[in-house]
C-alpha cells in the first residue's frame, strides 16, 4: 500500500472517532492521531466539529497541539512548550519529521547545520540517521546525503497541509496556471488548424503535380508514337522506290557459252 492511500485510510479513521467523541476520549485520540507513525496531515481532522469545539475549554491545548502538527515545527513547540501539553517519543519524532518537510518546501538543498538546529541534532552522524530511518525509509522524503558539501539534497519531500492564509495564495497560483492552460489550449488548437490547413494544401499541390506529370507522360508517349508511325512510313516509302528503282534497271542477257 504506498502513502497516499494509507495517508487517506488513516485520516478517515481519525475523522470518524473524533466526530463521535468528546471530552477526555477525544484527548485521547488527538493523541493517537499525532503520535501515529504513518500519519502526516492532520487539517481535516482540525475541522471536526466535535475538535473545533474545543476552544475555549481545559483541553484547548490539544487543539493547539493539533495545529502545530499540521503546520508548526518542533522550534515552534520550544517556543510553547510550557503551555502545550508534554509529549510523548513518538510525537517528538513527528514533529521533527513535519519540521524537515516544511523545511523543504522552500529549499532543495538543506545544510547539516541548518537541520542540527532545527531539529536539536548535536552531531552528524545522529542527523543522517534521523534522515535515513526517521524520513527516507519511512516514504516521507528521498534525497541524497552529501557529506562532503555538509548538507541534503531534497529530490522528493511529502506535501504539508496548508495554512488558513496560504489558501488564497494557492487559489491565485491555480488561478494562474488555469489562464496560462487555457492560452495554451488556444495557441495549441490554432496550430492545429494552421497544420490541418498546410496539409490541404500539400495534398492539392501534390495532386496538381501527379497529375502534371501523368499529363506530361502521356503528351511523350503520344509524341512517340507519332515519331514511330513516321519513321515506319518513311522506311516503308524507302522501300517501295528501292524496288521500283531495282526493276527499272535493264536486265543483262547471259551469253552462251561456246
Amino acid at each position: 500500500m504506498d502513502i497516499e492511500q494509507r495517508q487517506a485510510e488513516l485520516i478517515d479513521y481519525f475523522v470518524k472517532q473524533a466526530a463521535s467523541l468528546k471530552g477526555s476520549e477525544l484527548v485521547d485520540v488527538i493523541v493517537e492521531a499525532t503520535s501515529h507513525p504513518s500519519l502526516f496531515a492532520f487539517s481535516e481532522i482540525l475541522s471536526v466539529p466535535t475538535v473545533i469545539k474545543l476552544e475555549g475549554t481545559g483541553n484547548s491545548i490539544y487543539r493547539e497541539l493539533l495545529q502545530l502538527c499540521a503546520y508548526g515545527t518542533w522550534s515552534e513547540y520550544k517556543s510553547d512548550s510550557h503551555r502545550l501539553p508534554q509529549l510523548v517519543p513518538d510525537q517528538v519524532l513527528k514533529l521533527k519529521q513535519l519540521t524537515v518537510l516544511t523545511l523543504a518546501e522552500t529549499n532543495k538543498v538543506l545544510p547539516y547545520d541548518t537541520l542540527m538546529q532545527e531539529l536539536d541534532v548535536t552531531n552528524v552522524r545522529e542527523l543522517e540517521d534521523f534522515l535515513i530511518s526517521g524520513c527516507m525509509y519511512v516514504g516521507i522524503i528521498r534525497g541524497k546525503l552529501d557529506q562532503l558539501r555538509r548538507c541534503f539534497e531534497v529530490q522528493f519531500a511529502a506535501g504539508r497541509d496548508l495554512r488558513p492564509e496560504q489558501l488564497s495564495s494557492m487559489n491565485e497560483t491555480l488561478a494562474n496556471w488555469l489562464s496560462i492552460s487555457d492560452n495554451l489550449l488556444v495557441s495549441i488548437q490554432e496550430k492545429i488548424k494552421w497544420a490541418d490547413s498546410m496539409s490541404k494544401i500539400n495534398k492539392k499541390h501534390r495532386k496538381e503535380v501527379d497529375e502534371r506529370v501523368e499529363e506530361v507522360k502521356k503528351a511523350q508517349s503520344a509524341k512517340a508514337c507519332i515519331d514511330l508511325r513516321g519513321h515506319e512510313e518513311i522506311f516503308s516509302e524507302l522501300g517501295v522506290m528501292d524496288y521500283e528503282e531495282d526493276r527499272s534497271r535493264p536486265k543483262r542477257r547471259r551469253h552462251p557459252v561456246g
